[in-house]
């Protein structure tokens, strides 16, 4: 979540508001009746409160071919309008900062769980470029709305890409499971002090009010990694599945690019992530963080990142478990009350091979699957 000072949103004060706490603290967890608030969800008949994300904007004529350099997304030929995800990462290729990016021809806006940390680091990297940086969350607010479709007048709108592989990226889903549920999904800016008067437009055409407890399940059932949750100090896109939307393999150097490629081209990463299917017998649920053991001996295997009771599938969460974890062992998950049996649902397979994995590199091709010569602003590996 964002570390600027914004007050609580004004739609915590409509009948049956119930505030979300952790990440999504600032905005309704729920009106009241959050399993039909899931189900209009799902349906494409609701609207989610979204004003607790950052935004961070980008001007100048430099702003696409600049960021383009720092993250790991091709933006330099950016379209207006078009929508896609990118990452700051560190020399060591773990994840910094995630940003949900749409350039409306003048401006690249990026919707952000880091807006005060995102700005301040693309802030001094400017250097000599025709670039301005700001943190624009005081003005702006994000609506979530169920769908993949942009509008026509709808402002500012970022078009959830997740689960479609984009250009560039690859898969690390295992090949004997389904791919993720669509999930359509769409983040549309206003200017913060109209917020309510947008909700209520769209409530007016029929949209019912839902807190976060619908879209979070909604985002786990579609197994989609979220920065508030899924990211610790040490992750890799790797281990959540994120080269499909986030990371484009075959574009220029960029800070932590040699990582990236090493673990995709020659290495494993050592963790994955998987969604775990709940034992809905109590009224429990796992806290964020909550440990995960071997059902069979007790052993650790990882821990949970996000959880949620979904309308169809009960208890659902997402965990970052041990890449060797056998994918069909039995889980204990801490919970208050004693142990929650948990079952694997794959996402990121065990062996730690993507879709397109390349052959295993010979000797003249060694270098330049390991990303050899990159030396992107901030040094690489």
């Amino acid at each position: 979540m964002t570390s600027a000072l914004i007050a609580s949103s004004p739609l915590l004060s409509r009948p049956g508001a119930v505030a979300a706490t952790g990440p999504d603290a600032g905005v309704a967890w729920h009106y009241g009746d959050p399993t039909a608030e899931q189900r209009a969800l799902e349906a494409g008949a609701a609207v989610v409160d979204q004003s607790h994300l950052g935004v961070v904007t980008v001007t100048g004529p430099d702003r696409l071919t600049w960021l383009n350099s720092l993250t790991s997304q091709e933006v330099a030929t950016l379209a207006a309008g078009a929508s896609t995800e990118l990452m700051i990462l560190n020399p060591q290729g773990r994840i910094e900062h995630v940003a949900a990016a749409v350039d409306d021809g003048e401006t690249a806006w990026l919707i952000t769980e880091t807006a005060e940390g995102l700005a301040s680091f693309l802030d001094r990297m400017r250097f000599m470029l025709r670039v301005e940086v700001a943190d624009a969350t005081a003005d702006w607010a994000a609506i979530g709305e169920p769908s993949a479709e942009r509008g026509a007048d709808a402002g500012v709108t970022w078009v959830d890409p997740w689960p479609h592989v984009g250009p560039g990226g690859t898969s690390y889903t295992d090949a004997a499971s389904a791919e993720p549920a669509e999930r359509p999904w769409r983040l549309t800016l206003v200017p913060r002090a109209e917020l309510d008067a947008e909700i209520d437009v769209r409530v007016a055409a029929g949209a019912r009010l839902a807190g976060t407890w619908a879209s979070e399940a909604l985002r786990i059932a579609a197994h989609r990694p979220r920065s508030a949750t899924e990211i610790d100090e040490t992750t890799l896109p790797h281990e959540l599945d994120w080269l499909r939307t986030a990371v484009h393999l075959h574009k220029g150097c960029y800070r932590g690019q040699e990582t990236v490629a090493k673990v995709h081209n020659v290495g494993r990463p050592p963790r994955r992530l998987t969604m775990l299917h709940l034992d809905g017998s109590g009224a429990d649920l796992p806290a964020l963080g909550a440990a995960i053991a071997l059902a069979s001996d007790g052993k650790p295997a990882g821990r949970v990142t996000s959880v949620a009771r979904h309308h169809e599938l009960g208890p659902i969460a997402l965990a970052v478990l041990k890449r060797s974890t056998d994918p069909r062992a039995p889980l204990h998950v801490e919970g208050e009350d004693g142990p929650i049996d948990a079952a694997q649902e794959i996402i990121v397979n065990a062996e730690g091979f993507s879709a397109d994995r390349p052959p295993k590199p010979g000797p003249t091709t060694k270098g330049l699957l390991m990303g050899k010569g990159c030396a992107a602003d901030g040094g690489d590996m």
